[in-house]
Protein backbone atom coordinates (compact mmCIF):
# COMPACT_ATOMS: atom_id res chain seq x y z
CA UNK A 1 0.00 0.00 0.00
CA UNK A 2 1.54 3.67 -0.65
CA UNK A 3 1.05 6.64 1.54
CA UNK A 4 0.17 9.96 0.40
CA UNK A 5 -1.19 13.38 1.51
CA UNK A 6 -4.74 15.21 0.69
CA UNK A 7 -4.79 18.70 1.58
CA UNK A 8 -5.82 22.41 0.31
CA UNK A 9 -2.99 24.45 -0.97
CA UNK A 10 -3.63 28.36 -0.34
CA UNK A 11 -2.24 31.62 -0.15
CA UNK A 12 -1.51 31.37 3.91
CA UNK A 13 -0.15 28.18 3.76
CA UNK A 14 2.72 26.16 2.82
CA UNK A 15 4.07 26.85 -0.79
CA UNK A 16 3.75 24.16 -3.09
CA UNK A 17 7.34 23.99 -3.96
CA UNK A 18 8.72 23.55 -0.37
CA UNK A 19 5.93 21.29 0.11
CA UNK A 20 6.58 18.99 -2.30
CA UNK A 21 9.77 18.88 -1.29
CA UNK A 22 9.39 17.92 2.00
CA UNK A 23 6.66 15.31 1.04
CA UNK A 24 9.62 13.80 -1.40
CA UNK A 25 11.94 13.87 1.25
CA UNK A 26 9.59 11.94 3.94
CA UNK A 27 9.08 9.05 1.04
CA UNK A 28 5.48 10.13 0.28
CA UNK A 29 4.07 8.38 -2.59
CA UNK A 30 1.87 11.23 -3.69
CA UNK A 31 0.58 14.42 -3.20
CA UNK A 32 -3.72 15.39 -3.50
CA UNK A 33 -5.01 18.98 -4.07
CA UNK A 34 -8.47 20.30 -3.66
CA UNK A 35 -10.24 22.88 -5.90
CA UNK A 36 -12.62 25.45 -5.36
CA UNK A 37 -12.37 28.05 -8.52
CA UNK A 38 -13.94 30.87 -5.88
CA UNK A 39 -16.84 30.55 -3.49
CA UNK A 40 -19.91 32.92 -3.80
CA UNK A 41 -21.00 35.51 -1.06
CA UNK A 42 -24.34 33.43 -0.99
CA UNK A 43 -24.08 30.45 1.63
CA UNK A 44 -27.47 28.77 0.41
CA UNK A 45 -25.68 24.92 -0.25
CA UNK A 46 -25.04 23.63 2.89
CA UNK A 47 -21.35 22.64 3.33
CA UNK A 48 -21.45 18.54 3.51
CA UNK A 49 -19.13 18.48 6.78
CA UNK A 50 -21.32 20.57 8.97
CA UNK A 51 -20.84 24.11 10.31
CA UNK A 52 -19.10 26.53 8.99
CA UNK A 53 -17.51 26.23 5.80
CA UNK A 54 -13.49 26.60 6.68
CA UNK A 55 -11.52 29.32 5.89
CA UNK A 56 -9.41 27.09 3.43
CA UNK A 57 -12.32 26.76 0.97
CA UNK A 58 -12.03 30.30 0.11
CA UNK A 59 -8.51 30.73 -0.77
CA UNK A 60 -7.19 27.44 -2.61
CA UNK A 61 -4.74 28.11 -5.52
CA UNK A 62 -5.48 27.12 -8.98
CA UNK A 63 -4.65 22.77 -8.96
CA UNK A 64 -2.55 22.79 -12.06
CA UNK A 65 -0.14 26.17 -11.53
CA UNK A 66 0.47 24.48 -7.61
CA UNK A 67 1.09 21.26 -9.31
CA UNK A 68 3.19 22.41 -11.69
CA UNK A 69 5.15 24.44 -9.65
CA UNK A 70 5.89 21.04 -7.47
CA UNK A 71 6.68 19.12 -10.47
CA UNK A 72 9.49 21.37 -10.96
CA UNK A 73 11.46 20.35 -7.61
CA UNK A 74 10.13 16.45 -7.03
CA UNK A 75 11.47 13.61 -8.82
CA UNK A 76 8.81 10.72 -8.08
CA UNK A 77 5.99 12.43 -5.79
CA UNK A 78 2.47 11.41 -7.76
CA UNK A 79 0.92 14.67 -8.70
CA UNK A 80 -2.67 14.99 -8.37
CA UNK A 81 -6.08 16.78 -8.13
CA UNK A 82 -8.32 15.49 -5.20
CA UNK A 83 -10.48 16.56 -6.37
CA UNK A 84 -11.19 19.01 -9.64
CA UNK A 85 -14.48 20.25 -10.12
CA UNK A 86 -15.57 18.90 -13.67
CA UNK A 87 -18.54 20.53 -14.28
CA UNK A 88 -17.00 24.10 -13.39
CA UNK A 89 -13.92 23.11 -16.06
CA UNK A 90 -14.17 23.59 -20.05
CA UNK A 91 -12.98 20.10 -21.58
CA UNK A 92 -11.11 21.10 -24.08
CA UNK A 93 -8.92 23.66 -21.77
CA UNK A 94 -8.60 20.95 -18.56
CA UNK A 95 -7.20 18.11 -21.24
CA UNK A 96 -4.54 20.22 -22.30
CA UNK A 97 -3.70 21.27 -18.41
CA UNK A 98 -3.53 17.55 -17.76
CA UNK A 99 -1.71 16.61 -20.75
CA UNK A 100 0.58 19.37 -20.41
CA UNK A 101 1.57 18.76 -16.41
CA UNK A 102 1.90 14.73 -17.43
CA UNK A 103 4.43 15.75 -20.16
CA UNK A 104 6.42 18.59 -17.47
CA UNK A 105 6.00 15.94 -14.94
CA UNK A 106 7.31 12.65 -17.18
CA UNK A 107 4.00 10.86 -16.68
CA UNK A 108 3.35 11.69 -13.00
CA UNK A 109 -0.40 13.08 -12.89
CA UNK A 110 -3.13 11.23 -11.35
CA UNK A 111 -6.97 12.71 -12.69
CA UNK A 112 -8.79 12.84 -9.20
CA UNK A 113 -12.68 14.33 -10.16
CA UNK A 114 -15.44 15.03 -9.10
CA UNK A 115 -19.17 16.59 -9.56
CA UNK A 116 -18.86 19.19 -6.71
CA UNK A 117 -21.56 19.78 -3.99
CA UNK A 118 -21.60 24.12 -3.99
CA UNK A 119 -24.12 24.48 -6.24
CA UNK A 120 -23.90 28.30 -6.47
CA UNK A 121 -20.48 27.86 -7.30
CA UNK A 122 -21.22 25.91 -10.25
CA UNK A 123 -24.01 28.12 -11.35
CA UNK A 124 -21.64 30.55 -11.69
CA UNK A 125 -19.86 28.68 -14.57
CA UNK A 126 -23.24 27.53 -16.57
CA UNK A 127 -23.69 24.63 -14.79
CA UNK A 128 -26.77 22.91 -14.05
CA UNK A 129 -26.46 21.12 -10.34
CA UNK A 130 -29.58 19.19 -11.33
CA UNK A 131 -27.02 17.93 -14.85
CA UNK A 132 -23.95 17.93 -13.57
CA UNK A 133 -23.65 14.24 -13.33
CA UNK A 134 -24.32 14.18 -17.18
CA UNK A 135 -22.59 17.28 -17.76
CA UNK A 136 -19.34 15.20 -15.65
CA UNK A 137 -19.57 12.24 -17.98
CA UNK A 138 -19.82 13.82 -20.99
CA UNK A 139 -16.52 16.24 -20.28
CA UNK A 140 -14.77 13.14 -19.31
CA UNK A 141 -15.44 11.37 -22.09
CA UNK A 142 -14.54 14.27 -24.63
CA UNK A 143 -11.31 14.34 -22.59
CA UNK A 144 -10.50 10.92 -23.14
CA UNK A 145 -10.70 11.38 -26.84
CA UNK A 146 -8.74 14.65 -26.91
CA UNK A 147 -5.86 12.58 -25.11
CA UNK A 148 -6.13 9.51 -26.97
CA UNK A 149 -7.05 10.48 -31.15
CA UNK A 150 -4.98 12.36 -33.26
CA UNK A 151 -8.11 13.89 -34.82
CA UNK A 152 -10.55 13.81 -31.67
CA UNK A 153 -13.95 14.56 -31.38
CA UNK A 154 -17.16 14.37 -29.68
CA UNK A 155 -20.97 15.06 -29.97
CA UNK A 156 -23.05 14.63 -27.58
CA UNK A 157 -25.67 16.84 -24.92
CA UNK A 158 -23.74 19.25 -23.31
CA UNK A 159 -19.86 18.60 -25.10
CA UNK A 160 -19.90 19.25 -29.09
CA UNK A 161 -16.77 19.31 -31.42
CA UNK A 162 -15.66 18.83 -34.68
CA UNK A 163 -12.17 17.12 -35.30
CA UNK A 164 -9.62 19.09 -34.06
CA UNK A 165 -6.03 18.40 -33.09
CA UNK A 166 -4.83 18.69 -29.43
CA UNK A 167 -1.67 18.78 -28.29
CA UNK A 168 0.43 17.44 -26.10
CA UNK A 169 -0.96 14.45 -25.40
CA UNK A 170 -0.37 12.63 -22.31
CA UNK A 171 2.94 11.08 -21.85
CA UNK A 172 0.97 8.05 -19.82
CA UNK A 173 -0.72 6.04 -22.13
CA UNK A 174 -3.41 5.47 -22.74
CA UNK A 175 -3.95 8.35 -20.34
CA UNK A 176 -3.33 9.62 -16.83
CA UNK A 177 -5.50 7.25 -14.28
CA UNK A 178 -9.23 8.78 -13.86
CA UNK A 179 -9.71 8.58 -10.35
CA UNK A 180 -13.62 9.26 -9.23
CA UNK A 181 -14.62 10.79 -5.84
CA UNK A 182 -17.62 10.29 -4.29
CA UNK A 183 -19.92 8.00 -2.48
CA UNK A 184 -21.74 5.23 -3.66
CA UNK A 185 -23.35 7.67 -6.05
CA UNK A 186 -20.62 7.64 -8.15
CA UNK A 187 -19.85 3.89 -8.37
CA UNK A 188 -21.52 3.66 -12.00
CA UNK A 189 -19.13 6.53 -13.17
CA UNK A 190 -16.06 4.61 -11.83
CA UNK A 191 -17.15 1.52 -13.51
CA UNK A 192 -17.61 3.14 -16.80
CA UNK A 193 -14.86 6.15 -16.72
CA UNK A 194 -12.84 5.74 -13.95
CA UNK A 195 -9.52 3.71 -13.38
CA UNK A 196 -10.21 4.00 -9.33
CA UNK A 197 -12.16 5.25 -6.50
CA UNK A 198 -11.64 8.13 -4.44
CA UNK A 199 -13.03 7.25 -1.29
CA UNK A 200 -13.88 9.97 1.68
CA UNK A 201 -15.03 9.72 5.20
CA UNK A 202 -15.64 5.99 5.22
CA UNK A 203 -14.17 4.32 8.13
CA UNK A 204 -12.81 0.55 7.07
CA UNK A 205 -15.82 -1.02 8.68
CA UNK A 206 -18.00 0.89 6.27
CA UNK A 207 -15.31 0.72 3.10
CA UNK A 208 -15.25 -2.58 2.77
CA UNK A 209 -18.94 -3.69 1.98
CA UNK A 210 -18.45 -0.41 -0.49
CA UNK A 211 -15.45 -2.18 -1.84
CA UNK A 212 -17.30 -5.49 -2.52
CA UNK A 213 -20.63 -3.63 -4.05
CA UNK A 214 -18.23 -1.56 -6.68
CA UNK A 215 -15.80 -4.18 -7.82
CA UNK A 216 -20.01 -5.96 -8.30
CA UNK A 217 -21.16 -3.54 -10.38
CA UNK A 218 -17.93 -2.56 -12.19
CA UNK A 219 -16.90 -6.38 -12.82
CA UNK A 220 -13.25 -5.81 -12.10
CA UNK A 221 -10.60 -5.02 -9.19
CA UNK A 222 -11.37 -1.79 -9.17
CA UNK A 223 -8.49 0.12 -7.32
CA UNK A 224 -9.53 2.29 -3.93
CA UNK A 225 -7.74 5.02 -2.23
CA UNK A 226 -9.03 6.44 1.07
CA UNK A 227 -9.11 10.44 1.22
CA UNK A 228 -8.16 12.92 4.60
CA UNK A 229 -7.54 9.82 6.75
CA UNK A 230 -6.69 10.40 10.10
CA UNK A 231 -3.28 10.16 11.58
CA UNK A 232 -4.75 7.04 13.37
CA UNK A 233 -2.63 3.40 13.25
CA UNK A 234 -5.28 1.41 13.78
CA UNK A 235 -7.15 3.04 10.88
CA UNK A 236 -4.63 2.75 8.59
CA UNK A 237 -4.14 -1.35 10.01
CA UNK A 238 -8.20 -1.28 8.92
CA UNK A 239 -7.52 0.13 5.28
CA UNK A 240 -4.47 -2.19 5.01
CA UNK A 241 -6.42 -4.99 5.94
CA UNK A 242 -8.97 -4.35 3.18
CA UNK A 243 -6.06 -4.12 0.32
CA UNK A 244 -6.97 -0.61 -0.90
CA UNK A 245 -4.15 0.86 -3.34
CA UNK A 246 -3.56 3.84 -1.32
CA UNK A 247 -4.44 5.99 2.35
CA UNK A 248 -4.12 9.68 1.93
CA UNK A 249 -3.37 11.40 5.06
CA UNK A 250 -5.04 14.59 6.10
CA UNK A 251 -2.68 17.82 5.91
CA UNK A 252 -4.38 21.43 7.28
CA UNK A 253 -3.41 24.33 6.16
CA UNK A 254 -0.78 25.54 7.89
CA UNK A 255 2.28 27.78 8.05
CA UNK A 256 5.30 26.42 7.05
CA UNK A 257 7.46 25.65 9.91
CA UNK A 258 3.84 23.80 11.57
CA UNK A 259 3.40 22.12 8.28
CA UNK A 260 6.78 20.28 8.93
CA UNK A 261 6.58 18.99 12.33
CA UNK A 262 3.15 17.35 10.79
CA UNK A 263 4.38 16.01 8.24
CA UNK A 264 7.30 14.21 9.96
CA UNK A 265 4.15 13.30 12.54
CA UNK A 266 2.37 11.68 9.52
CA UNK A 267 5.63 10.44 8.39
CA UNK A 268 6.08 8.49 12.00
CA UNK A 269 2.88 6.85 11.06
CA UNK A 270 3.82 5.63 7.67
CA UNK A 271 7.02 4.07 8.43
CA UNK A 272 5.17 1.90 10.98
CA UNK A 273 3.48 -0.11 8.09
CA UNK A 274 6.33 0.49 5.58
Amino acid sequence: MQFGVSTFITDQGIRPASLGTALEERAFESLFIAEHSHIPVSRRTPYPGGGELPDVYYRTLDPFVALSAIAAVTRSLRLATGIALVPQRDPITTAKEVASLDLVSEGRVIFGVGVGWNREEMMNHGADPATRGRLTDERLLAMRELWTAEKAEFHGEFVDFDPVYAWPKPVQRPHPPIYVGGGEGAFRRVAEIGDAWLATNVSPEQLGPRIERLRTRAGRDVPVTVYAVPDDPGLVEGYIRLGVERVLFNLPTVPESETASYLDRLARVASGFR
